[in-house]
């Protein structure tokens, strides 16, 4: 077997979901069976910001009373240019834009939650 150099994975292909995002999508099928969340979809819509520069969101969220959200799933940190264009689309869209870190096992697990 030949030493191959390990190289980062990188991006996944367009409609994979990362482990966060796979975690994140079976929270909001939890919240579905109870009624919190009516519908959700994955990297379901595309936000211009600008020419040439958009947002793909990571989950569309229809919650209970009706109200679209979008929710950004992070790992560990943000990229600033991630960040910087959550908040860009947060003051253009009349949606509420919220991002999540999974919060370590030791410390109960669950979610961290940041609204824009």
């Amino acid at each position: 077997m030949q030493n191959r150099p390990q190289f980062a994975l990188g991006r996944l292909k367009t409609g994979e979901m990362n482990k966060g995002e796979t975690a994140y999508a079976a929270e909001l099928e939890r919240q579905k069976a109870s009624g919190e969340v009516l519908w959700w979809k994955f990297e379901g819509l595309k936000l211009r910001l600008a020419d040439n520069t958009f947002l793909t969101v990571d989950f569309a969220v229809m919650v209970k009373d009706g109200t679209l959200e979008m929710h950004e799933v992070k790992g560990g940190f943000w990229q600033d240019d991630a960040r910087a264009k959550t908040k860009i689309a947060a003051a253009m869209y009349p949606f509420r834009f919220i991002a999540l870190r999974p919060e370590a096992k030791k410390r109960g697990g669950g979610w961290i939650v940041e609204e824009f």
